[in-house]
């Protein structure tokens, strides 16, 4: 039986794993009392005991635990930033060209950020395949549910007295300094950083992430994105859906592990845009979505996808 030891259970993403993965009868899930959740001889013991170990953590903790692995047999899926361009690491999108055998040869895997999972996905495949430059100026604007800010903006959000501005859309990272974009950067190859526009909104989950394209930075049509996008993402966790009006709503996929991919706007003035849930694809889901591989199931065991 498989043995997996999430550390950091009690945050957002550690209590999803958990919860999707305590109905699997193959997995052992181990676990530390509460008293010795911080006690570092206790940590390291159970996660060199782990054949699987989750890190949820904030970034300086994840270092401190990586460096306490020593076993051979244990494999680590890092939840938080501190990885994600790390060498030696696999990164943890594995649609991406070339990813899966990446993450198939490796016991370090770097599972995505939220935001950077919706630009990814968009961008990578252009840059790889020459329909845009690396040094093309983007833009991105990528919309959340609250959920994404952990336990304290969940309870903003829900708290009986909250402040008027939480009934509004708000923008953020303002400074253009998100830590996504390290990441977003060094995936797809670019040589400058996009514009970058999170905002998060009154719902709890999902996300819609755009990036505009114009015609004259597009080596290419309209036609070959499309193309491109359907043979990268037929599935069974990343698929591309042709356009069908209408509006784009960020909670489309709330509740789900898997992700559209579309193609809207004209000939001229494009819109590329990636529909998924913040706490799945972008966080719990692909976490899962790893594991399963490096334990070679199904990679949607235990997930949760549309048609």
């Amino acid at each position: 039986m498989t043995k997996v030891f999430i550390d950091g259970s009690a945050g957002t993403t550690g209590l999803r794993i958990g919860e999707r993965l305590a109905g699997r009868k193959e997995l052992e899930l181990l676990s530390l009392p509460a008293e010795l959740r911080k006690d570092p001889s206790a940590r390291e013991e159970i996660i060199n005991a782990a054949d699987i170990a989750f890190f949820c953590l904030p970034d300086a903790a994840s270092v401190e635990a990586a460096a306490m692995v020593h076993s051979d047999h244990t494999a680590v899926i890092d939840t938080s930033t501190a990885h994600r361009t790390a060498e030696g690491w696999a990164y943890g999108f594995p649609e991406l060209h070339g990813m899966r055998e990446k993450i198939l040869g490796s016991n370090r895997i770097a599972n995505p950020g939220c935001h950077a999972s919706g630009f990814i996905s968009l961008v990578e495949p252009l840059v790889h395949e020459g329909l845009i430059a690396p040094d093309t100026a983007l833009s991105c604007f990528s919309i959340t549910g609250y959920s994404g800010g952990g336990k304290s903006m969940i309870a903003d959000y829900e708290s009986g007295n909250r402040a008027a501005e939480l009934d509004s859309p708000r923008q953020y990272a303002l400074g253009q300094t998100h830590k996504h974009l390290k990441e977003m950067v060094a995936v797809c190859g670019l040589a400058i950083a996009p514009v970058f526009c999170p905002i998060v909104g009154d719902y709890y989950s999902g996300m819609a992430v755009t990036v505009p394209l114009f015609r004259k930075d597009l080596k290419g049509s309209v036609e070959d994105i499309k193309q491109l996008y359907a043979a990268c993402y037929a599935g069974p966790l990343v698929k591309y859906r042709e356009y069908d009006g209408g509006m784009v709503a960020g909670n489309a996929l709330s509740g789900r592990d898997d992700m559209v991919i579309t193609v809207a706007g004209n000939e001229e003035r494009i819109l590329l845009v990636s529909l998924f849930d913040n706490l799945g694809k972008g966080a719990s889901g692909a976490a899962i979505q790893n594991m399963n591989l490096l334990l070679g199931m199904d990679e949607t065991t235990g997930l949760v996808t549309g048609d």
